[in-house]
């Protein structure tokens, strides 16, 4: 299901499980850390590309039929190769983040949930590529869960308010969406993925990224739409509430098209993850990644805990009808004290799976 090789002292990594649209299993997980932890002490090694072997999608997420089957395993939903897989796929997000290497994501197709984590790489390593295929999105709050995988970090990170917009509805936007706001680096046509793979293969490693950013502007870039630009003021106007009461309101109250959409689409995500994932990406705020992944760590713990999760997995990818039965009808119904129970202590700080996690002083 992975590949790898290297090639003029660049580590190839190719995700190749396309029938699952590269949804990543826990043997996925430990090969990508397992390559990544030996090629960041290999002298031979310069930098790092991670891509698709399938032009339908970079990596649509976790694989969510083995989690609906993990949790259904054991009472709470406690299994252990679920208790696993968190651990060391937040455990590869925070590799990843602080790679001390060039790290090359070409996000082509898909890039959802988990493969945001294995994509969103640190400020200092991050080469982030996107096409006019791209189609990215934090979708969890569809499923009953939260964005994790780092998402609190780099959703709170974004301008404005358009983290929030992304982790609250759970929506998809464009690869010049992802350039506009922070969540990739460069844009090509995808038609000239084979002439980056051969540039690759035949470039200098110095200077990688600027190399890589003269490579796209040869290219005649195609012309998208860009929502979020177009809609960024309505954005930031209807997503700055205090809690996601008070950011429905300001939809309900609006009388364009976008306020009604919008709200039609919170309306069908778990009404209860809608307003942890607001206080997930307030806390988030003020934390570094591995404070971030630490947290999302015991929220998943929580979220397993119940039933909400199985349940939006159940609708949307077993049974697939589509319509979950969920805890709330509307976020006016989640109390405060639901909400905190997703980031009570569930470890002594020195147990907990992600203690070791430590991030440099830049951060």
């Amino acid at each position: 299901m992975i590949r790898t090789s290297v090639i003029n002292h660049i580590g190839h990594i190719e995700l190749n499980r396309p029938q699952a649209l590269n949804s990543l299993s826990l043997d996925m997980i430990r090969t990508l850390t397992h390559t990544l932890i030996n090629w960041k002490s290999d002298s031979e090694v310069l930098a790092v590309v991670i891509f698709s072997s399938s032009e339908r999608a970079f990596c649509a997420g976790g694989d969510i039929r083995f989690f609906y089957e993990a949790a259904n395993q054991t009472p709470q939903g406690g299994s252990a190769l679920l208790e696993d897989f968190f651990t060391e796929e937040y455990a590869l997000n925070h590799l990843i983040h602080h790679y001390p290497k060039p790290y090359v994501a070409l996000m082509n197709g898909v890039v959802m949930g988990g493969g945001m984590g294995i994509a969103q790489a640190g400020p200092q390593s991050a080469i982030r590529i996107v096409t006019e295929k791209t189609k990215m999105a934090m979708p969890e709050v569809n499923i009953g869960l939260f964005p994790d995988v780092g998402g609190g970090y780099f959703l709170s990170r974004m301008p404005g308010q358009t983290g929030r917009y992304l982790g609250l509805t759970g929506e998809i936007i464009s690869g010049e969406d992802a350039i506009e706001t922070g969540l990739a680096d460069i844009l090509i046509p995808s038609e000239h993925i084979p002439a980056l793979m051969q540039f690759l293969k035949t470039c200098d490693t110095q200077n990688l990224k600027q190399q890589l950013v003269k490579f796209s502007q040869s290219l005649h870039l195609p012309q998208g739409d860009c929502f979020i630009n177009k809609n960024r003021h309505l954005i930031d106007h209807y997503f700055s509430g205090n809690s996601a009461s008070e950011i429905c309101r300001k939809l309900q109250s609006g009388e364009d098209t976008f306020a009604k959409k919008v709200l039609a689409t919170i309306a069908k995500r778990s009404p209860l993850m809608v307003c942890v994932t607001l206080e997930q990406l307030k806390r988030s705020a003020t934390m570094n990644v591995a404070e971030c992944l630490r947290m999302e760590r015991t929220m998943v713990r929580h979220c397993f805990g119940q039933t909400e999760v199985t349940e939006g997995i159940r609708a949307l990818v077993i049974d697939k009808d589509n319509q979950p039965k969920w805890q709330h009808q509307h976020v006016s119904d989640v109390s405060e004290n639901e909400i905190q129970h997703f980031f009570q202590t569930v470890w002594p700080d020195t147990a907990h799976p992600l203690h070791m996690l430590t991030d440099p002083v830049i951060d």
